[in-house]
Parts: C-alpha cells; sequence; structure tokens
C-alpha cells in the first residue's frame, strides 16, 4: 500500500511539474553529454597511446657517407659493419634491462622498404635520391616505452650514431592537443553539473512547495520522513535517468557518424574508439546521474520540509 502511495504521489508530481522537470532532465542531458565526451576523448587518448606504443620503436641513425653535422660523424663515412657490431655489443651490455630487441636496416633496406613508400619516384624536395644517399639505422624495440631516456642518455655521442630518435615523439604533439582538449570538456562539464545540482535542487523545492499543504496534512496523520520524501525524490531521480538516456543516446550517435562511419574511414592508420566504449561507460553516466540526483534532491529536502 505505501508502494502503490508513494508511486502515486509520484505520479501527480510529475503531471503538475512537466516544465521544471524538462529543465532538470534537458541539463541533466547536456551535463552528463559533455562528462561522457570528455571521457571518450580520454578513452580514445588512451587506446591511441596504447596501440601506438606498442609499435613504435627507438631508431638509431647511424653516420652517413659526407657531411653531417653529428661531431662524432666529422669522418664523413659511415660506420664499417665492425663498428656497428660493436655497437650493437655495447647496446647488449648497457641496455639489456632496457632494450627488448635489435633489429639493423641498411640504406638499401630502408630505401626499398620505407622511402620510396613515402615517394614512389624517389623524389624528394626537388632532388632524386637513392639508396645510398640514406642511412643505416638500428631499430630499437623496448621492454619499457617510457625509458627511452636511458637509451638516448647511452647511445648519444656514441662513435658511428649520428642520432637517436624515439617515434613516440611523433605522436606526443597530438597527445598533447587530445589532452589539451579532454581538460576544457572536463571544465565545461563541471560546470555544467554545478548547474544541474543547483537547478536540480531549485525544481524540487518549488515542486515540494507547491505542494506544501498535502505535505503537511501527510505529516499531521503520522507520515514518515521518508515518506514524505520519497515521491520528491523519485522525482529528481526519474528526470535525471531520462536524460543521462539521452546523453548516452547522443554519444552512441557520434561515435558512429563522426568516428565509425566517417574518420575511421579516412584515418586508417589511426585506432578508433566504437560502439563498445561508450556502453561500458554509459551505465556509469546513467548510475551517476541517479545518484546525484537523489543526493541533490535529499539534501534539498531536508532544509526545506525541515523533516
Amino acid at each position: 500500500m505505501r508502494a502503490r502511495f508513494i508511486l502515486s504521489e509520484t505520479w501527480t508530481s510529475l503531471k503538475q511539474n512537466v516544465s521544471m522537470i524538462f529543465s532538470v532532465l534537458l541539463v541533466t542531458f547536456i551535463s552528463f553529454l559533455f562528462i561522457g565526451a570528455s571521457g571518450l576523448m580520454q578513452a580514445q587518448i588512451t587506446k591511441a597511446k596504447g596501440d601506438w606504443y606498442k609499435e613504435v620503436e627507438v631508431v638509431v641513425w647511424l653516420c652517413p657517407d659526407g657531411t653531417s653535422q653529428a661531431a662524432n660523424c666529422s669522418v664523413g663515412k659511415a660506420p664499417t659493419q665492425q663498428e656497428i657490431v660493436q655497437l650493437e655489443e655495447k647496446i647488449h651490455d648497457n641496455l639489456h634491462n632496457v632494450v627488448d630487441k635489435i633489429t639493423y636496416e641498411s640504406r638499401e633496406d630502408f630505401y626499398k622498404n620505407t622511402f620510396l613508400k613515402q615517394y614512389p619516384n624517389g623524389i624528394y624536395q626537388g632532388r632524386t635520391l637513392t639508396a645510398a644517399d640514406m642511412q643505416d639505422s638500428l631499430r630499437l624495440k623496448l621492454k619499457d616505452p617510457t625509458k627511452y631516456q636511458e637509451v638516448s642518455e647511452t647511445l648519444t655521442g656514441s662513435q658511428g650514431v649520428e642520432e637517436v630518435l624515439d617515434q613516440r615523439q611523433i605522436f606526443d604533439p597530438v597527445f598533447a592537443i587530445l589532452n589539451k582538449g579532454t581538460a576544457i570538456t572536463l571544465v565545461l562539464a563541471a560546470v555544467m553539473v554545478v548547474v544541474a545540482v543547483l537547478l536540480t535542487g531549485i525544481t524540487i523545492r518549488m515542486s515540494a512547495a507547491s505542494r506544501k499543504n498535502e505535505t503537511e496534512i501527510m505529516r499531521l496523520v503520522g507520515a514518515s520522513n521518508w515518506t514524505i520524501r520519497l515521491p520528491f525524490i523519485l522525482e529528481g531521480v526519474l528526470a535525471s535517468f531520462l536524460g543521462s538516456l539521452l546523453s548516452c543516446a547522443a554519444l552512441s550517435a557520434i561515435v558512429k557518424l563522426f568516428i565509425t562511419d566517417w574518420l575511421a574511414q579516412t584515418v586508417q592508420w589511426m585506432p578508433f574508439i566504437n560502439q563498445k566504449t561508450v556502453w561500458l561507460m554509459a551505465p556509469a553516466l546513467v548510475a551517476g546521474s541517479m545518484l546525484l540526483s537523489a543526493f541533490v534532491s535529499t539534501l534539498s529536502l531536508r532544509r526545506y520540509l525541515q523533516v
């Protein structure tokens, strides 16, 4: 009987406060849309980093034949095979806890497998280059990609080494931009959550004020505190629930239209999030919105009704 009464009171309140409930629904939708967007951006960064960092290598460019600005390439000659072997032994001796695998790539292999794929006719900045213009290199797969600095400190300045390049440096500017975008989205989400809290509290208090006589009668006949509060709390929770569902649906549509159907088809070298990411995040968004609404409603009613 009590449950039926509470549901009946909730339904009555919903019918009497449609515009205010719609306001809570709308602000919850916008707030959790921003929160979800920031979460998806961070998931995208994490996915890209995870996939790329597994593949990237530290490239040790060896001195080329001819002029080079590196001090240890002043002789103008590429290192001999014996010098390359000695360099590999140095890596094994000093970096065996860091380097997982060493792969030697000759200038001919680099020209054929990499350079010609980027420049099919071998033309670069108006010049036609050949394998003789390339450099030999050692490609190091690290056990822990974050320990690049140890490799750089050990090999930079070694005889026959022109430059030590961490391929992660290519992606770090991209991640920096994405991280800034995530931070901006989080700030906007935080602002919208504050607005949602204030609007939910005001809406619930207005709903309680419009039914003050009823609540006074309920109190006089001995209704418990929770019996009086629950219809108003459920009112806010329902509005927040619907708003969060709309935000999840909007995030799913955005991912499908702009990422899966467009960006993933255009930029195929980058791993992207998908619908699975959205649906894994959806329960947290829905639960978070409902808990937030329940907390704010309870706090507002406690102060307003003083019960």
